[in-house]
């Protein structure tokens, strides 16, 4: 099995002689889980492990504790990527994290935040493309592409080219043939990732939105419509946009490794 690209440049770079055997096991020792308090168990190693770094999830947690476990992440790893974060939240986090000489990178749109020492991974040379069917499956996207530049991959985007307008959708996908792996996004019937997934010769991660309304609305009809698809294509949950773009860099760095 292909080893993920972190521990292999890990490894290339104590082959060469540029960290030594110490810093080497430091990195490995991230393997580890740290408690922090009594509420929290972070993953320190699931880059080091899975090849993506850990995405802590703000809904539903107490602003303290969301503030504690990023601190801790950060202060281990370096870098620590928050999901879902509401609009006042994300001032406070950000604040917090300014004051503790951290730099912060916010989307507002995808609701995410990567919180960092400043530095980034380095571009691995995968390439991903995150395409939707209107405008109002964009903060599913730009999730999707957030993780997937956080985890090294370069990003095409071409939003709002959904099958109501069919003809937009050529010409986007011109822009974006290069991508390894696709993400498509599409709320309403959820046609246009089975439309892709029968254009394209790389895998595509359709991803149901919850727009729409009515029958089967919130993204209930567009998910049965792409498991439903007679294109081969990958579903992921109801605005899942994390997994998909996890799933598509994932998917990208490995194509690139195995050249």
């Amino acid at each position: 099995m292909q080893g993920n690209h972190m521990l292999r440049e890990m490894l290339i770079r104590f082959r060469d002689g540029d960290i030594t055997l110490e810093d080497a096991m430091k990195e490995i020792e991230g393997l580890r889980i740290e408690t922090i308090g009594d509420f929290a168990r972070i993953d320190l190693g699931r880059a080091m492990r899975c090849g993506m770094p850990e995405v802590v999830l703000a809904e539903g947690k107490e602003p303290g504790h969301l503030r504690e476990i990023v601190s801790g992440i950060v202060a281990a790893r370096g870098i620590c990527i928050v999901s879902r974060l509401a609009g006042s939240e994300a001032g406070t986090l950000a604040h917090f994290a300014e004051e503790q000489g951290y730099q912060v990178r916010h989307n507002e749109r995808a609701r995410m935040m990567v919180i960092s020492t400043g530095e980034r991974i380095p571009p691995t040379g995968g390439v991903v493309a995150v395409i939707t069917a209107g405008t109002s499956d964009i903060a599913v996207a730009e999730e999707a592409r957030v993780i997937a530049e956080e985890m090294g991959c370069r990003v095409c985007t071409a939003y709002d080219v959904g099958a109501a307008g069919i003809h937009r959708l050529f010409p986007a996908l011109r822009e974006c043939l290069e991508a390894h792996a696709f993400v498509v996004a599409a709320g309403r019937e959820g046609t246009l990732p089975a439309v892709v997934a029968g254009l394209v010769g790389r895998p595509v991660i359709g991803v149901p939105v919850s727009t729409g309304y009515g029958y089967m609305g919130k993204g209930r009809a567009a998910l049965a419509s792409m498991l439903q698809s007679c294109s081969v294509l990958t579903v992921v949950n109801i605005d899942a946009g994390f997994t998909a773009g996890a799933s598509a860099a994932l998917i990208a760095n490995m194509v690139v490794e195995s050249r």
